[in-house]
């Protein structure tokens, strides 16, 4: 068996890191890193190439159930549905729990299944317009999103739930539901910052807002339909024992939504709108594969390990720290959560924490670090709110105060209190 060492795996990271920092694509950036870390890990080009495939094989059943999660994507997007979703719950709590109201729209889009930059994009339009009526700054716009939208991301069928419930073979809705707790604190310190944070920086103006709209938007509830039969599907599994795998169960959820709003004549378009969205995280995640591969055969993860047991940590701790540490590195969510699970996995089953905590915990600090400026969430962000660069690095350690908080909560509930 071939063994990196912790340096070269360390170098590898760096390396990818640099190369994203630079704007090189992100999937080739951890190619480079695999090659490079292999090699100075003192593993020969033959062997290098060996464990990057390997890694990459690895993500190949995530992979496949990000791409067909695509069509329910797709449906919610390019439908209206999920703008429909954001506008009902901002019209019904008004102008007066304006921020309450953000948070929770994108806390619920991302919860269904759109993700998270796409979420904080499609709620920005009608967050900005509000914002300006009520004199909420840019900045309290953004992290009432941002915020909003972690604590959807560790409940939703997103692809980083998908690759940790697939990595540890565990139900996605078990996952899902284990991120619940942890997601009502993190909507409640998201409302608590965006507040402190209302009267700081700049303010919306109105060239800010973006008049375009879809037209002929579902109703609230048909909006609902699509995702709601997902997750009923996907339920079956924990709930009766019937197993119906992500695969089939998302696309279902795509279909019938359709079919319920009278689109089905477009749906074509949309399973194309979507599969474009997850190609790139499907492209993206074998690039993460690749220095997965390199990682999980290093002494880096012996090194963590001894780390905790020289300071007399608990083991679950090497969880949340896995994700906290993998998804700096990748400044993504996903890649974050799919290194840390595949790389990790074995090693705390083997520590004796239970699949479903190691996944929950992973998950919630993959949070903690994924909107740093290598990452498109960083940017993409900052740009559907017209922000500087100055005031959007201004935001960082308050998005990771969010992250933290998922953290805290899950690794009490998960470790600790296990």
């Amino acid at each position: 068996m071939i063994t990196i060492t912790a340096l070269g795996a360390v170098v590898g990271l760096i390396v990818a890191i640099i190369l994203i920092m630079k704007k090189t694509n992100p999937a080739y950036s951890l190619i480079l890193g695999s090659i490079i870390g292999g090699i100075v890990g003192g593993a020969n080009i033959g062997e290098t190439v060996s464990l990057m495939i390997s890694g990459a094989q690895g993500m190949i059943p995530a992979i496949l159930r990000i791409l067909t999660a695509g069509i329910l994507a797709g449906v919610l997007i390019e439908t209206g549905a999920a703008s429909k979703i954001a506008e009902t719950i901002v019209e019904k709590l008004g102008e007066s729990k304006a921020i309450i109201a953000i948070v929770i729209s994108a806390t619920i889009l991302t919860m269904v299944g759109v993700f998270i930059d796409v979420a904080v994009i499609t709620v920005a339009p009608i967050a900005m317009a509000i914002a300006k009526k009520t004199g909420i700054s840019r900045t309290g716009v953004l992290i009432a999103m941002i915020g909003g939208g972690k604590s959807g991301n560790i409940i939703s069928p997103n692809p980083n739930t998908i690759s940790a419930a697939d990595t540890f073979n565990i139900p996605l809705t078990s996952l899902m539901m284990a991120g619940i707790i942890p997601a009502i604190f993190g909507i409640i310190i998201s409302i608590i910052i965006a507040k402190l944070l209302s009267n700081k920086g700049t303010k919306i103006q109105q060239e800010d807002i973006d008049e375009k709209t879809i037209e002929d938007k579902p109703s609230f509830f048909t909006a609902l339909i699509g995702p709601l039969t997902a997750i009923i599907i996907l339920s079956l599994r924990p709930l009766a024992g019937i197993v119906i795998d992500p695969l089939i169960a998302l696309p279902i959820g795509g279909v019938i939504g359709c079919l319920a709003m009278g689109k089905i004549k477009s749906f074509n378009n949309y399973c194309i709108f979507g599969l474009g969205k997850m190609t790139g995280v499907a492209v993206l995640l074998l690039g993460t594969g690749t220095i997965s591969g390199i990682i999980a055969n290093s002494a880096l993860k012996t090194v963590l390990t001894d780390f905790l047991t020289s300071t007399g940590a608990p083991a679950f701790l090497l969880a949340p720290l896995a994700g906290i540490l993998m998804s700096g590195a990748t400044a993504s969510t996903t890649s974050g959560t799919a290194v840390g699970s595949q790389v990790f996995g074995s090693t705390l089953l083997g520590l004796g924490v239970p699949a479903i905590n190691s996944a929950a915990m992973i998950h919630a600090g993959a949070t903690v670090l994924d909107h740093l400026p290598h990452g498109s969430f960083f940017h993409a962000t900052g740009g559907s709110v017209n922000m500087n660069m100055k005031e959007r690095l201004a935001l960082i350690p308050f998005e990771s105060l969010v992250g933290i908080t998922l953290t805290i909560v899950s690794t009490l509930i998960y470790g600790v209190f296990y």
